[in-house]
């Protein structure tokens, strides 16, 4: 039986746990794509593809070219547009593909959780007491924050901003994840921090900043995480093997 090949759409600790299961799996050839929004990515097993399709026609069109036969989407939960673009492409060439799609956060007793739609309704449900802000929304949400009058937001990236972010006045922190509850909640104290905005990704890898504000009794906006297109879907890296060996054999 000749090799299928799968296109791993990348960016989350699972699409690199994927690679790695993937890379030994027989009859099977993987290429990872990612996004090229961070300078110094962890590079995952196997292929590796840097840089956008140009939408779901472009996609559709590097499906065709490199004979993919399988696709699964394992970007971050907020990825709205790629998974859109991959839905509609392998739609139009028949391929299979899976979402896999890690569990989200569950608000618990002693959480005191605000949730929104998206950052602007973040920026505007800020607590008025809040002074002090860990603004943990990525690079490119931050504009809407820059209308909140009186607040100092703490801003954790990745990488260091090539230019000035949209923020009145802040501090920003350059670290990856994973980060424990312990080290957040220093941060949080250290910062005098009295309120956090956070997207619901769902994970271990950023979920220590709950607990760390749960602990500190501190309230937290919560983005919820936008629709993602219908399809077969997996919460585990081990859910997605299986829907694999399934159909490689």
């Amino acid at each position: 039986m000749s090799g299928r090949r799968l296109l791993i759409l990348g960016g989350t600790g699972e699409a690199l746990a994927l690679a790695g299961q993937v890379a030994t799996l027989p009859r099977l050839q993987a290429v990872s794509s990612l996004a090229g929004r961070t300078q110094n990515p962890v590079r995952p097993s196997g292929a590796l593809r840097v840089g956008g399709f140009g939408g779901a026609d472009g996609l559709a069109d590097y499906l065709r070219a490199q004979q993919i036969d399988l696709l699964i989407d394992a970007t971050h939960p907020f990825a709205a547009g790629i998974s859109l673009s991959a839905a509609r492409a392998c739609e139009a060439l028949a391929i299979p593909r899976l979402l896999l799609l890690r569990d989200p956060w569950v608000a618990v007793a002693g959480d005191r959780w605000i949730e929104v739609a998206d950052s602007a309704a973040a920026a505007a449900a800020l607590p008025r007491a809040a002074a002090r802000v860990f603004l943990t929304v990525g690079r490119q949400e931050l504009e809407p924050f820059g209308q909140v009058p009186g607040v100092h937001f703490l801003v954790r990236l990745v990488d260091p901003p090539a230019t000035p972010l949209p923020l009145a006045a802040c501090t920003i922190v350059i670290d990856r994840g994973p980060f424990a509850a312990e080290a957040e909640e220093r941060l949080l104290v250290e910062h005098r921090i009295d309120a956090v905005v956070a997207k619901n990704s769902g994970g271990a890898a950023t979920s220590g900043k709950i607990a760390a504000a749960r602990r500190l009794g501190l309230p937290m906006v919560m983005l919820r995480r936008p629709a993602k297109p219908a399809g077969e879907q997996a919460a585990t890296v081990a859910e997605a093997v299986a829907w694999l060996r399934a159909r490689v054999g």
